[in-house]
């Protein structure tokens, strides 16, 4: 097994980068979700009510600071996109502390269940994609440890999915019909809550090694 694919969304509920590599600790990926949506009202949002938020990127820029489709986070260009997706007065504030993830710092899924899904990956927002996995095996994984070369990675539990999956990530078309098939055949959870508990760099082609619960 190995790291297929890394995913890093510097602004929550925009679309997010693959990277090669990145640092990782209990914080989850570096620079993730470090900058959330406020509609004009103060309250925080997120594409679960307003799904145009998935047609703006967040990226890193050379400087450090999260960018919107290009453009620095705190930038009058950003503002408008912001506004444009939820309405008048939404703003971006950044805040880095561990309540920013709705439920733990990472998403983890497998090639296996992202197969038996049949839909584009990008529906269900991993932060990290393991190949070699067979179909059914992530779901047998609550508990196990991911051993990588430079960090560890605990397995928590398989993750509620919620409305953001029927959102098609490029056109933000919605198709009901994709929460129903993860209830029906996936008990409503795919991919696995987890968190980092050795910290380190993670690679795309890191070897993986996976030790179920309780074993060394």
């Amino acid at each position: 097994m190995k790291v297929a694919a890394i995913w890093r969304y510097p602004i929550k509920s925009m679309a997010g980068e693959p990277l090669d590599s990145v640092v990782v600790d209990a914080n989850g990926l570096l620079g993730d979700r470090v900058v959330q949506v406020y509609d004009g009202r103060g309250r925080l949002v997120t594409a679960r009510t307003f799904p145009r938020l998935l047609r703006l990127r967040g990226t890193f820029g050379s400087d450090g600071e999260p960018r919107v489709d290009g453009f620095r986070w705190d930038s009058p260009e950003s503002r408008d996109r912001v506004e444009a997706a939820v309405g008048a007065g939404a703003t971006l504030r950044r805040f880095d502390g561990p309540e920013r993830f709705d439920v733990l710092p990472l998403l983890v899924c497998t090639d296996g269940a992202v197969t038996m899904f049949g839909r584009d990956v990008r529906r269900l927002r991993p932060n990290v994609l393991i190949a070699g996995v067979d179909k059914e095996v992530e779901r047998t994984w609550s508990g196990a440890t991911l051993r990588l070369p430079d960090a560890e990675i605990r397995l928590v539990d398989l993750r509620g999915r919620c409305v953001m999956t029927t959102y098609d990530p490029d056109t933000v078309e919605q198709n009901v019909d994709v929460l129903r098939e993860i209830v029906r055949r996936f008990n409503g959870r795919l991919c696995l809550n987890a968190q980092v508990i050795r910290s380190g760099c993670i690679r795309a082609g890191d070897l993986v090694e996976v030790r179920a619960a309780g074993q060394r």
